[in-house]
């Protein structure tokens, strides 16, 4: 008798096993994809998703959704790096992470210029949720000055850029320095944009915001 309560005991726990993972998501497209919401990790992290509003260069918003997904241990650095700022009294905010490629098709749709779009053949880091972009706050949750606006495809933006005055400069060495130091390497061309050092080892993904968040 003990025997068979003992078996059916078992056969129980198995199912429900079983069912928690179907139920609770083990099998998610977010888990599949190895990706994490940032504010998960790090919630001090202050979101301005622009492509998920009409404030951006499309027009448009292309994501349903304000969220920043990363894969896991670029999330983890950028923690890192949000510890570091916060020495200084700043924070970071974020404009943009894991783009689905689908989303990068429609962007080179509209601007087929590699230096600021990627174009979706090769994939954008964005698409590997192993680049980010973003600038930094103040005390009082004002952005510094860096010299110009986010997505701003212009000479301007390349973070070296000549022509912007000294405080924009200064901004974006303290941006450039913290973000190198936790594993990130920064644009040619924006000053906005990093990509995790680790970015090679990432597929690229045209996973959608729905299905992240369910």
């Amino acid at each position: 008798m003990e025997i068979k309560k003992t078996a059916r005991y078992l056969a129980a726990m198995f199912l429900l096993v079983c069912n928690t993972h179907l139920l609770y998501g083990l099998d998610t497209e977010t888990q599949k994809a190895g990706l994490v919401d940032i504010q998960d990790i790090d919630s001090s992290i202050v979101l301005d998703i622009r492509y998920a509003t009409k404030y951006n260069f499309t027009g448009h918003a292309l994501y349903p959704s304000e969220k920043c997904y990363l894969r896991r241990v670029v999330a983890e650095k950028l923690k890192r790096a949000q510890e570091m700022y916060k020495t200084k009294g700043l924070c970071i905010k974020i404009f943009d992470c894991y783009r689905p490629l689908s989303v990068q098709k429609r962007m080179w749709e509209l601007i087929q210029d590699e230096r600021y779009v990627a174009n979706p053949a090769a994939g954008s880091k964005h698409n590997r949720a192993a680049a980010v972009d973003l600038t930094l706050l103040d005390a009082e949750g004002n952005e510094l000055d860096m010299g110009t606006g986010y997505d701003d495809f212009t000479p301007s933006s390349a973070p070296g850029a000549e022509g912007i005055s000294a405080e924009a400069r200064k901004n974006r060495a303290v941006l450039v320095k913290v973000m190198t130091e936790c594993g990130f390497k920064p644009s040619t061309t924006e000053w906005w944009h990093y990509d995790s050092d680790d970015w090679e080892q990432y597929d690229i993904l045209d996973t959608g915001f729905p299905q992240l968040t369910q």
